[in-house]
């Protein structure tokens, strides 16, 4: 891996260019996928098939072949090797019972001149969950956006993945069985997106999208925001270690590898105040990456976009930290807890020698999908206010309107709108 030092004349400028890594050319595809989108809201179920044919290499005979049965699912789930089927459950129990403390509550304030203040939690009706394939298959992105939606409340859940060559992952399956998920949907790419945002005759309408994607995903993603909402423009993996002299260079090593494995886009960054660690994890970097079953992947990844920075002191790699704002961040530090209040920009934040960024990824409890590119400096995690919306609740009696009406009518006079001033004003006690 390349090492840069903070005290190198050109680090600026190399710093400049790993803040880059987050960058997806959105422009490039765009036409392609908007044509996609028309295509969908135009011609539904057919121009569904269609793309099918065209992106996965088979072509649905009728429109009920979009749909994964529920029978299916049961069987692979059924078919699960017990331990396996534990673990599920194991990470379905976690996850569930994290978000749960996540739920916002309904709440009314009385105040003593009789008005009534307050806020309404509702789920929305329906949720589309956007679940990748192609490269590899991957269940716990299905537990975690089907478990929140869950525990939000949400009624109705739609699940698209993409089926190349008309087969789905057994364990996929069996995690939408294992989350009671009934309407899954044999549909991918940008078309899939199109189909939850403007509805087919088989697929309806969404309120919401949530779920990771390719390049072509995250763009109709972003072109369909407004027709419905989305979780948020999420691009290639990442990873960021903050490390010291007493941290494990085969520790750290590995775990910069566990994000570069999963595309040749991803980022793993290393900073640290020990230069001889530095130099001891680029070393064991190369000695994993021949055991790697991705290694082609993750070794494009962590020479392209992998880097160590050594810096002087802490506060210094904690400052830089906090300009890459990490998807994932690990504090492998003496005494990690102590820096947490000085990290204001990740995703998730793991904190200890004992808690790699794998234990996020399927079983600790917390969501795994998270703000990438630097964005986790104004995005949050997934969560179940993605599939939640609040509604304010005003009651004002005759005394409160008194109360505060002239003042509310003086602030509409000043904008120059009379009628919401006489809307007040007729109300009030002369």
């Amino acid at each position: 891996m390349k090492i840069f030092n903070t005290n190198d004349r050109e680090f600026d400028t190399q710093f400049s260019e790993l803040l880059k890594r987050g960058a997806m050319d959105i422009d490039e595809v765009s036409i392609t996928v908007k044509n996609l989108l028309d295509e969908i809201k135009e011609s539904g179920d057919s121009a569904l098939k269609a793309h099918i044919g065209r992106f996965d290499r088979w072509t649905p005979k009728s429109s009920s072949d979009l749909m994964v049965s529920v029978e299916s699912m049961e069987r692979a789930y059924n078919s699960l090797d017990s331990s396996l089927r534990d673990a599920l459950h194991l990470a379905y129990d976690r996850i569930e019972s994290y978000h749960q403390k996540l739920m916002p509550k309904s709440w009314i304030d009385f105040e003593d001149n009789g008005n009534i203040l307050g806020q309404k939690v509702t789920a929305v009706d329906r949720a589309g969950l956007y679940i990748p394939g192609g490269k590899a298959s991957y269940p716990s992105s299905l537990l975690m956006n089907a478990i929140p939606a869950s525990v939000a409340g949400v009624k109705d859940i739609i699940v698209c993945t993409p089926a190349p060559d008309n087969e789905l992952n057994e364990l996929l399956l069996s995690a939408c069985y294992l989350c009671g998920v009934k309407k899954v949907f044999k549909v991918g790419g940008a078309s899939a997106i199109g189909a939850m945002a403007y509805g087919t005759e088989s697929i309806s309408k969404v309120d919401v999208i949530t779920g990771p994607g390719n390049i072509f995903v995250a763009t109709a993603k972003k072109l369909v925001y407004g027709e419905v909402n989305i979780d948020m423009i999420a691009g290639p993996s990442e990873i960021g270690i903050l490390a010291d002299s007493s941290s494990r260079a085969d520790y750290i090593a590995i775990d910069l590898l566990s994000q570069a494995e999963h595309d040749e886009m991803a980022s793993s960054i290393l900073i640290t105040t020990d230069e001889s660690l530095a130099k001891e994890v680029s070393i064991k970097v190369e000695e994993f990456l021949s055991t790697l079953s991705r290694e082609t992947i993750a070794r494009a990844s962590i020479e392209n976009r992998g880097a160590i920075i050594v810096t002087d002191n802490m506060d210094r790699a904690i400052s830089l930290m906090n300009q890459i704002a990490p998807e994932h961040l690990e504090v492998v530090t003496k005494n990690p807890m102590e820096l947490l209040p000085k990290i204001k920009h990740a995703g998730a934040i793991f904190l200890g020698q004992y808690t790699p960024e794998p234990i996020g990824d399927y079983i600790a409890g917390p969501n795994h999908t998270l703000p990438t590119g630097g964005t986790a400096k104004f995005y949050s995690p997934l969560s179940v206010d993605n599939f939640l919306k609040k509604s304010s609740i005003i009651a004002m009696s005759q005394r409160g309107i008194n109360d505060i009406g002239r003042e509310c009518a003086m602030i509409a006079d000043m904008e120059g709108l009379t009628a919401h001033k006489k809307s007040v004003t007729l109300r009030l006690d002369d």
